[in-house]
């Protein structure tokens, strides 16, 4: 009991709390603050928190047969994905729990849903996946199972990537499939087997193109599977080295990546390779079967990091966004009023030589002084209206469209950050200015600026602060122990702070 007569709450269920409620207030800052501006200039086709409301997720790649299904099998401990040497489901599968099924018994698939079902239920992160057409609605589907595994997490099966496909053959982009899946996934499991360790031409576009221009490198994971079917440690050792040299090809690293070495030891045994003289290398090394577990178990607490870096990037990108439409109205500002003045000097000297030809012309110059004045002041106005009209609707045409073709003259691109966050909506500012026509509400930019540079810049660094202190407490340490998750950081009140403004 503490001094205050209240129970203290469980280590793990105070920290699972805190967890809980500062992800809530991270997707509140980014529905709240963030969506708006997303959304008003098409930085974003849905809510932006629609792909990171949900569960953890974990995306599994692989070449066909390389025991995707037979791996994720053996963590739910059910045979939940068909298994076989050829491909045996070309269907995208979202694996999750149950949480209607609170019994404890059988393990088993408990529910199951398809595409279209998944695409549009809100309570599913997949609304963006629309776009992809009705081919690919038909091949992806929801399989509730009420597996223990899968409690705090959900898992993406993928069809097995191939060497002669095409998109004709698919009848939707698996590339950009694959790469909408691996943004909102928080791991990626890309699966290799020894009699394709070269790696097919579909493996090879998406370790090369699609993943690390939609996910992190830290989030994904290479294995090398089914170890087993070599057929000796000579042979285990070329498949482990021309996969290594093929993904020091492909991902461009210098630096070999961790890979996995695992099998199934079930599969093994039943095909008697475990008591093979041939197979004896098996027993001196370790099936990393259980630490790829343990590393997938893992995903939800990556999930506050990858939430702070997915602030940290989209309120980079919508700053830099707003800071090029900022820097164009200014321009546009400072020619419209340069033209402007332009036109109404020219207007004026155009009244006063009119005036000066009414007085010079011998039939009207003898008429009333006011008469002729107004003559002249009638002309300026008329000069005056072509110019605002005509010339400075023409010119400015011109100055738009020669900003359309230098861009990148708006915005300081002085270091790589800013050139990677730029490329990334570059073409989102060509269209916003192309079809808003260079109008819009400089006032409201700076407002939305102001609002979303501050995310960026301290709500972000309060984030890291939070999860530093998160990961550098120890379970039995007092501050889990106390009423509250402690001080309400900077961006939980951001909207407020700026309403008071």
């Amino acid at each position: 009991m503490n001094p205050s007569g209240i129970r203290r709450p469980e280590t793990s269920m105070y920290r699972d709390n805190y967890i809980t409620a500062l992800r809530t207030e991270l997707l509140e800052m980014v529905s709240e603050q963030l969506t708006p501006v997303a959304m008003r200039y098409g930085y974003s086709e849905v809510p932006l928190e629609t792909n990171i409301k949900w569960r953890p997720q974990v995306l599994v790649l692989g070449n066909y047969s390389s025991g995707k299904s037979t791996l994720i099998n053996e963590f739910l401990g059910i045979t939940v994905q068909g298994t076989g040497q050829a491909p045996t489901d070309d269907s995208f599968t979202v694996i999750t729990f149950d949480e209607n099924e609170t019994d404890g018994g059988t393990i088993r698939v408990t529910d199951q849903r398809d595409g279209k079902f998944l695409l549009n239920d809100p309570e599913y992160p997949f609304e963006t996946l629309k776009k992809h057409g009705q081919r690919f609605a038909s091949h992806f589907k929801l399989k509730k199972v009420n597996s223990p595994f899968l409690k705090n997490l959900a898992i993406i099966d993928t069809p097995g990537m191939l060497d002669s496909i095409s998109e004709r053959d698919r009848g939707y982009n698996y590339q950009d499939v694959i790469g909408d899946l691996a943004q909102i996934a928080d791991l990626v499991l890309v699966l290799f087997d020894p009699h394709k360790a070269g790696t097919v031409r579909e493996a090879h576009t998406s370790l090369r193109d699609t993943l690390p221009s939609k996910t992190f490198e830290d989030r994904v994971l290479y294995v090398l599977n089914r170890i087993d079917e070599c057929s000796s440690m000579t042979d285990l050792l070329r498949v482990y080295g021309t996969l290594c040299w093929n993904l020091s090809q492909i991902t461009g690293r210098k630096d070999i990546p961790m890979i996995h070495l695992t099998y199934s030891a079930s599969a093994a045994e039943k095909n008697g390779r475990t008591e093979d003289p041939q197979a004896a290398y098996l027993h001196y090394l370790e099936n990393q079967r259980e630490d790829l577990k343990k590393a997938v178990l893992q995903a939800p607490c990556h999930r506050l990091d990858n939430l702070a870096a997915f602030v940290e990037t989209h309120g980079e990108r919508l700053c830099h966004l707003l800071e090029g439409m900022i820097s164009y109205r200014r321009k546009a500002r400072m020619f419209r009023l340069k033209f402007f003045f332009t036109g109404l000097l020219a207007s004026l000297v155009g009244g006063a030589a009119g005036w000066m030809g009414l007085m010079m012309l011998p039939p009207i110059g003898g008429l009333d002084p006011t008469l002729q004045i107004a003559g002249a002041g009638l002309l300026g106005t008329v000069i005056f209206i072509f110019w605002l009209t005509l010339v400075q609707k023409f010119l400015y045409s011109r100055f738009l469209k020669k900003w359309l073709r230098q861009l990148d003259k708006l915005t300081p691109l002085s270091n790589q950050t800013r050139r990677d966050s730029w490329a990334a909506i570059r073409d989102l500012l060509y269209v916003n200015l192309k079809e808003s026509n260079g109008s819009y509400s400089l006032s409201q930019v700076l407002g939305e600026h102001a609002t979303v540079k501050q995310i960026h810049d301290r709500g972000s660094k309060e984030i890291r602060e939070a999860l530093k202190e998160l990961a550098g407490l120890a379970p039995d340490d007092d501050a889990w122990l106390g009423q509250g998750p402690g001080p309400v950081p900077y961006w939980a009140n951001a909207e407020r702070k700026t309403d008071e403004k």
